[in-house]
């Protein structure tokens, strides 16, 4: 009898392992994200422009606040162009994009003020 025993605990055991290592296996890849963001300030209305060496490009207008963010950008290296009236008017080059994280890039504002001006 203590052979049998032996067996089933065996079996249960050898079972108990194949779920674990299954369920790990093909576990959902939620909460892993593979994308970060670009964001900062700027000249209302300009245009931001990321573009990796791979082609991934993500663009976005800078709002009235003078803000924007470019979200769900792909792991990797950037250059990001500010772009105003059709025309690149600033360049950064070699931003680093890691999971999960943000890279702040500034452009400068007339004046010093990146809001749009009432009128």
């Amino acid at each position: 009898m203590k052979v049998i025993g032996y067996r089933r605990t065996f079996r249960h055991i050898a079972v108990l392992i194949a779920m674990g290592v299954g369920a790990v296996a093909f576990a959902p890849a939620q909460g892993q994200a593979t994308t970060g963001s670009i964001f900062g300030h700027g000249p209302a209305g300009a245009t931001v422009t990321a573009k990796s060496i791979t082609g991934v490009q993500r663009r976005g207008t800078i709002n009235d606040s003078g803000r924007y963010r470019l979200s769900n950008v792909p792991v990797g290296t950037y250059t990001v162009t500010l772009d105003k009236e059709e025309k690149t008017v600033d360049t950064r080059k070699n931003i680093g994009i890691t999971v999960g994280r943000g890279a702040q890039i500034d452009f400068a504002c007339e004046n010093d003020q990146c809001e749009a001006k009432g009128g």
